[in-house]
């Protein structure tokens, strides 16, 4: 895996209110988004990044145990954030509630399906 070079990426509303709720802000903005986006950037530039099972998993290189799950689109190098979690013990949400959740998706129906 050579350097990658300038990529764009976006997040979803989903990505941001997990961020939210795990991270908080650190740069006091009420939209998360612009700095998801660039704590992305920086560690795929970096080459904190691996593949599983089609998705591209991309370490956050500060916030220790946070793992941004993106879809990639080589060809036009954009990357799209579609959710986070935490790994490890210290995790603010631990994957017990996560889990837990999980296993209630079934029973949420999508709002714009009417």
């Amino acid at each position: 895996m050579g350097m990658p070079e300038g990529i764009l990426v976006a997040v979803t509303d989903h990505a941001a209110e997990r961020y939210r709720q795990r991270v908080g802000t650190r740069t006091g903005s009420v939209d998360v988004k612009p700095e998801i986006a660039a704590r992305v950037s920086a560690a795929f530039a970096k080459g904190r990044y691996s593949v599983v099972r089609g998705a591209l998993h991309v370490v956050d290189e500060q916030l220790g145990g946070v793992v941004y799950v993106c879809r990639h689109d080589r060809d036009s190098r954009e990357l799209l954030v579609i959710t986070l979690w935490e790994e490890g013990e210290d995790a603010r949400v631990p994957s017990r509630y996560t889990n837990a959740l999980r296993r209630d998706d079934h029973l949420v129906r999508d709002r714009r399906d009417g």
